[in-house]
């Protein structure tokens, strides 16, 4: 019967009395199965942590990439451990990097929540950051700004003029006649000493 439907005899339950077995397509069975790992795994970020590692003497601009990415994490339904370790002599100056830490938590205080308040551990301060309720989350400043908003002049452009379309001429102005030379430059500088020679007679 399955090859004369063209299927794969597939045998289910090996220790029943009688075995049994099903018709079925096998690679499409094995697609769909995988298809229902991949959205089982969606649910399970919340489980899964990512460390982001900070220094008390941090730059600014990695103090913002940092920030975005564990915005991008906790936007992503995943939990987030912020590590501050202390180099050398920075020890003596604990204040330091728990200001920064706290910063770091404040900025995220609308994406999650830390669990504990930040706690020395070794030569670290570390924190466990839980991501907030979609409902209560605030969106991802990146995937706004990924997008261009709908009544943007580039939005407005890019729905009037079809993709595969040439331009409309008649959208942008002519250039002035007093702007082009012969040459096909803007503004060429030797143009005054093209017209001298011709008012000398020289070639």
């Amino acid at each position: 019967m399955a090859r004369a439907n063209n299927m794969d005899l597939v045998e289910v339950a090996p220790n029943a009395t009688p075995p049994v077995c099903r018709i079925i397509d096998y690679g499409r069975y094995r697609y769909e199965q995988a298809k229902k790992e991949k959205e089982s795994r969606k649910h399970q970020h919340a489980s899964r942590v990512k460390e982001i590692q900070l220094s008390a003497s941090i730059d600014p601009h990695d103090f913002k990439v940092k920030l975005s990415h564990a915005i991008d994490f906790l936007c992503d339904d995943m939990r987030v451990m912020i590590t501050l370790r202390f180099r050398g002599r920075e020890m003596a100056h604990q204040e330091i990097g728990r200001q920064v830490v706290d910063r770091f938590v404040a900025d995220l205080a609308s994406y999650g929540t830390p669990v504990a308040p930040p706690r020395l551990e070794g030569k670290g301060i570390k924190v466990m950051i839980t991501p907030l309720p979609r409902h209560k989350r605030a969106p991802n400043p990146r995937a706004s700004t990924e997008a261009p908003a709908a009544d943007s002049p580039k939005a407005k452009q890019d729905k009037a003029a079809p993709q595969g379309q040439p331009p409309n001429p008649q959208q942008f102005p002519a250039r002035p006649a007093e702007d082009q030379s012969p040459a096909g430059f803007v503004n060429n500088p030797f143009a005054a000493l093209d017209g001298a020679r011709n008012d000398t007679g020289q070639n």
